[in-house]
């Protein structure tokens, strides 16, 4: 049988991109906010807004990671100070922080949803002094709880900037938080590379746009702050424009894939624990917890003995990469431990078919009732599928 990837980007394609192409090469203007940028930035904004209810300030970034650098810069008026992030959560999350000059302090994170709430946050500011900003973290696209965070910072004064890198179309813009989100190919608006910052108070966008700028202040060529280069191009921006042209379809087909693929899980594996957030959603990843009597390794070799593909995405936590071994920790990340040792990124994309659900959710079931009999028997293990075209067909 063919391979199942773990993950397919799905990008516009030349003949989406040439239009804009073509606007480039009438204006002859390649980056520093060029016309196309502006006019995703318009979108966004749009769309932005639209979701939260309220307007949406906005500007775009070469990618995530430099838009949570500079949303930090932008929002704490304190040197060095200790930032409050989940230890579930790419690496790119924490060197933002370490990149804006400030210290990352980890905590654990909330067992359901996968994800650091206001409530743990308290808890981790009563136990660690001097913790004057916090970063929580979109895990796997399931959008924050925006009302309660801006109830912290309205409580404490203690700014928050969201990293919801993979939330586009979820996650909503508070009052007072700040929030990024990456563009990359692998998210569901993706522009090959890119990012944006977004947020009510227009005066913190416009410092995250000078700083992705080098610093520079709108007239006289003089720098207000020590900035980088952080912008988008233009042609970054054009596929944006396309991907976005493209989704109101890509959107309807993401929730779809997760409407079936969740109800094929739960109905073929009760076992299996999928992470708590809204079956609405645009997702881009499909992760599971596992039982506590299987590995998550274990089961990642037995897909790939029946050529499907799966990651540990975020496993293990921050806490115990070498690079970040010496940060401040909140807690014993007791919730993030286990999941390093259960959760699982399964195949999700939009190029999977029915079929290919029903391949892991067979394979699934087989590993299931296999059991923790040793890795030998988990590579001796039958390879035909189950199947269950007829119940997923009836999903869609």
């Amino acid at each position: 049988m063919n391979p199942i990837p773990v993950l397919r980007p799905d990008m516009p394609s030349a003949d989406e991109l040439l239009p804009y192409l073509r606007r480039i090469d009438a204006a002859q203007q390649f980056a520093n906010f060029g016309p196309l940028c502006l006019e995703l930035e318009r979108r966004l904004s749009a769309d932005c807004s639209s979701a939260s209810g309220h307007p949406v300030a906005l500007t775009t970034v070469a990618n995530c990671t430099v838009g949570l650098q500079l949303a930090l810069m932008a929002s704490v008026d304190r040197p060095r100070v200790k930032v409050l992030v989940p230890s579930l959560t790419f690496p790119g999350t924490v060197s933002g922080i370490l990149q804006a000059g400030f210290e990352p302090v980890l905590a654990d994170i909330d067992p359901s949803r996968w994800v650091l709430t206001p409530e743990i946050a308290r808890a981790a500011m009563a136990r660690v002094r001097g913790i004057r900003a916090i970063m929580p973290v979109a895990a796997f696209g399931g959008a924050l709880d925006v009302q309660g965070w801006d109830q912290l910072t309205l409580e404490t004064g203690v700014p928050v900037v969201i990293d919801a890198a993979g939330a586009f179309g979820n996650q909503t813009v508070g009052a007072h938080t700040v929030v990024a989100f990456s563009m990359h190919a692998t998210k569901a608006l993706g522009a090959g590379e890119g990012g944006f910052v977004a947020a009510r108070d227009p005066e913190v966008v416009a410092r995250v746009r000078r700083l992705s700028n080098f610093g520079y202040m709108s007239a006289g060529g003089l720098i207000s702050d020590i900035g980088v280069n952080g912008k988008m191009s233009e042609y970054a921006a054009a596929v944006g424009l396309a991907a976005l042209d493209r989704w109101p379809a890509v959107s309807t087909a993401r929730r779809v894939l997760m409407s079936s693929y969740s109800a094929a899980v739960q109905d073929a594996c009760p076992e299996i624990v999928l992470q708590e957030r809204p079956l609405g959603g645009v997702y881009s990843l499909g992760l599971v917890r596992l039982p506590d009597r299987l590995r998550a390794e274990t089961v990642a070799e037995f897909l790939a003995s029946r050529g499907i593909g799966s990651r540990r995405w975020y496993c293990p936590g921050i806490y115990a990469h070498p690079a970040f071994l010496a940060l401040t920790q909140a807690d014993d990340h007791v919730v993030v431990k286990h999941l390093d040792q259960h959760l699982l990124g399964l195949p999700f994309h939009l190029q999977m078919s029915l079929a290919d659900i029903d391949r892991v959710t067979g394979a699934l079931q087989a590993v299931l009732a296999l059991g923790e009999r040793g890795r030998s028997s988990v590579a001796k293990a039958t390879r035909s599928p189950s199947s269950r075209g007829a119940h997923l067909r009836a999903v869609v």
